[in-house]
């Protein structure tokens, strides 16, 4: 599809059938994915709920990766010498690096919650070629949805997301009240294939708790 013109606008009109959840829309012209994209979200029919206790807020998380060239650069360049594409130098949770990278403390994303909240984490890997995995330092992840539809309930400490891929998880606030880093970093089993091994964070924190306390940090996988 073509690029929608500068100050012009386009109305796409699709039917949602069976679908509820978490999906995401994105940019499809060459490369330009790689920061045009946001949540899309499918809510329960006008009086019906969702098929396990409404939770007391949503939050979408959004993984991206991002290059500090333009990557429509980057996709020309891998074009014309035949080699794949250079790695990324980031990945981002809802558009920030986080503070583990350079320079980028004072932007990472906050994400407020109460002591006794559920939280509904709707998780997306917009990254352009990474496969992600993502947890929250000490809380547990309750899976409740996939890709727009509803799964029995299972629970786990680290989801692994492949890019396009959507996880709608719960997130109960039943830890002591401090900052606790949400984390995503890179799957990756190929051997001798270069990736990007930096971890991108945001901190969830509960409310009244100092913001000069450092997060405490999560186990992540190894990278294959």
């Amino acid at each position: 599809q073509c690029p929608i013109r500068p100050g012009k606008s386009y109305t796409y009109r699709f039917t949602i059938q069976g679908q509820e959840g978490t999906l995401w829309w994105h940019a499809h012209s060459s490369w330009l994915r790689a920061t045009v994209y946001g949540a899309l979200i499918i809510h329960p029919t006008i009086g019906s709920s969702f098929p396990f206790p409404k939770p007391d807020r949503q939050t979408a998380i959004m993984l991206g990766e991002w290059w500090n060239a333009n990557p429509v650069d980057v996709m020309k360049e891998a074009t014309r010498t035949g080699a794949a594409p250079n790695i990324s130098d980031a990945y981002t949770i809802n558009g920030q690096p986080g503070d583990l990278y350079k320079c980028s403390t004072k932007e990472t994303v906050v994400v407020p919650i109460n002591s006794g909240e559920t939280s509904l984490l709707r998780v997306i890997n917009a990254a352009l070629n990474q496969p992600l995995f993502f947890t929250v330092a000490n809380h547990k992840l309750t899976v409740v949805g996939a890709d727009a539809s509803y799964l029995k309930p299972f629970t786990t400490k680290v989801l692994m997301l492949g890019p396009g891929q959507t996880t709608d998880v719960l997130l109960t606030a039943d830890q002591p009240p401090k900052r606790y880093y949400i984390a995503a970093r890179a799957y990756q089993s190929a051997q001798n294939a270069p990736f990007d091994n930096t971890t991108t964070t945001a901190i969830l924190q509960y409310r009244k708790t100092a913001t000069t306390s450092p997060p405490i940090v999560p186990f992540l996988p190894p990278y294959n």
